[in-house]
Order: C-alpha cells, then structure tokens, then sequence
C-alpha cells in the first residue's frame, strides 16, 4: 500500500508542486516516469505517492506545468496592472510572460507540444489551451457573456499556439523570430475586432453585404 501524500498535501497540491520540478527533468528525460522519479527524489517525495498525483501519466504533467505558468502568470500581471495599458499591450505582455516562463525548460515545450499533438492527446491539449486563453482573456479584462467571449479565446488559444511553434524552433537572437511573429498576430486580431465592433454596430449604422453588392450592381447616381 503506497503511502500517503507529504503532511499537510492534497495530491492537487502536490501535482503542482512537483510539476516546475518534472519540467526540469523532463528536458533530458521527457514527460517519463523517470522524470517524474527524479522530481520526486529531489523534493522528497515518494515516488509511488508521485504517480498517484498524475494517473493520466505524461498529459497529466503537462498539464500541471502549465497550470503552474497560469498562476505564476496571475500573480504576476493582475487584472489593475494590466489596466493601465492599452488591450493590445496586455495580450502581449501575457503571452510574453509564458514565453520567458517556460525559456529555461524549452526542451521540455518541445516534448510537451509533441506529445499533446498525438491524435489521442489532442481534445485534452485543446481544453488546455482554451483554459490558459480563458486566464489571459479575464486578466486583460474581459467581461464578455455572449458568443464573443467564445470567438476570443478561440483566437488567443490558436495565437498562443502558433506562437509557441515559432518559440521552440526559433534560432534567432533574442527570438526575434518569435517577437515579430507575436506582433503580426496581435495586429491580425486586434483589426478582426476593429471589424466585429463596426459589424454589430447599430442596424442603421452596421455593414450590410447585400445593400454592398447592390451598391456595385446599381451604383448611385
């Protein structure tokens, strides 16, 4: 019978403590039951009491890292910080925190990333991600109910993730690469909500398609 978790510890409690410490392993050793061992020797804990913390195995480690990044990312940028500055700047500045979060561990993302895009892997990977987009969405402020609150983080979690493809393969100094792809794709989504604002305007004032192209057929005289 294994023994319990260290006193004082849920095995939530413990997943996310062990989960900085499995990411540093994991850079040699993958998202392996030889990482998870070995942050467990390191942090004292029983192994077998290690694995009952994450039964769904690699995934499982994943996701604790990045819950980890999450609430570091909280911490760090909260809502009336990120309120001083304009909305384009708290996108960035959140995705900005991921990416120098998990620099030190980026042979780990690159294992991670393979592994969440396993055909099995990926409706978990995208709950994830939607999760982490939902997190930036809130602490740049957003109060949205209806279906933009949806469409948003949709379109975060697909930036994120693109970003972090160009992150992990990215040779250039400083990641320039990465930094001017982020650029591009804040600039893309903040215009598709300069259009969405202007879409739903008011009936008499919003765009119709239809009176457009009857405009080009039968043009004003």
């Amino acid at each position: 019978m294994s023994a319990p978790p260290p006193a004082g510890q849920t095995l939530d409690e413990l997943r996310l403590a062990l989960a900085p410490a499995i990411a540093d392993a994991a850079i040699f050793d993958g998202w392996s039951d030889t990482a998870l061992t070995d942050a467990a020797r390191m942090s004292g804990v029983d192994a077998d009491v290690a694995r009952l913390a994450f039964p769904g195995g690699a995934m499982d480690m994943i996701g604790a890292w990045i819950e980890t990044i999450d609430s570091g990312m909280a911490a760090a940028l909260p809502v009336e910080r990120l309120a001083t500055i304009k909305i384009r700047e708290r996108i960035r500045s959140l995705v900005q925190y991921r990416l120098d979060a998990v620099a030190p561990q980026e042979e780990a993302l690159r294992r991670a990333l393979a592994i969440m895009a396993m055909p099995q892997n990926v409706a978990a990977a995208l709950r994830t991600g939607w999760r982490s987009a939902d997190i930036m969405w809130r602490l740049a402020g957003d109060t949205a109910t209806d279906w933009n609150h949806y469409s948003k983080r949709a379109i975060l979690a697909s930036l994120y993730g693109a970003t972090l493809a160009v992150f992990v393969s990215d040779q250039s100094e400083g990641k320039a690469e990465t930094a001017a792809f982020l650029e591009r794709r804040i600039e893309g989504v903040m215009r598709f909500e300069t259009f969405k604002r202007q879409w739903l305007q008011p009936q008499g004032e919003r765009f119709s398609p239809l009176r457009f192209i009857g405009r080009l057929r039968y043009p004003a005289r």
